[in-house]
């Protein structure tokens, strides 16, 4: 079964881009390329059980296993040496990603307590957009009661075929992100 944001996205969202900013090609309007979700995990160096855990519910939210992140140099005054655990990642691709957007844009953001829409200044120069959410509570997937310690996690949507900011702010708009105004 085809996702639904993604029969959205080919339907009506890549016309629309196309007659707003009026580009020619197709590949010049914006597509999701990959969903990176990451946790940083400080006590993963001394508790590897933590590590686990977080993983666990990675795989929850996610749908699929985390890989485990290590350290690329030895820094001393974090008392971290090079490839100590120090985190977990996911990497979404395909339709898992489209059905993790949905999700995140109509059922994740919304459980966010006090939310007012989200900072659309959170661009990188690559025009990818980067989102801090501050506990794992706010998934549906995660029992509250076997939740053993509350962590962040970011999520970072890469969009391939975008040149200019404002396109890509259009077409995250056009897909649901719920942008401050």
């Amino acid at each position: 079964m085809v996702p639904r944001l993604k029969t959205q996205y080919f339907k009506k969202v890549q016309g629309d881009l196309a007659k707003k900013h009026s580009l020619k090609n197709l590949n010049q309007i914006p597509v999701l390329e990959k969903i990176v979700v990451n946790v940083g995990l400080s006590e993963a160096k001394e508790n590897s059980k933590a590590l686990q855990k977080v993983m666990e519910e990675m795989a929850l939210i996610t749908g699929q296993k985390a890989i485990i992140t290590r350290a690329k140099k030895s820094i001393a005054s974090f008392k971290i040496r090079k490839g100590v655990p120090v985190g977990c990642k996911v990497t979404l691709h395909g339709d898992k990603m489209w059905e993790f957007f949905d999700r995140l844009v109509n059922v994740t953001l919304p459980r966010v307590r006090d939310f007012r829409g989200l900072d659309s200044k959170s661009f990188d120069r690559y025009n990818n957009y980067t989102i801090g959410i501050k506990e794992q509570l706010v998934f549906p997937e995660i029992d509250y009661d076997k939740v053993e310690k509350i962590h962040g996690l970011d999520i970072t949507i890469v969009v391939k075929n975008s040149k200019r900011r404002e396109i890509v702010k259009d077409f995250l708009t056009m897909m649901g992100m719920p942008f401050k105004n």
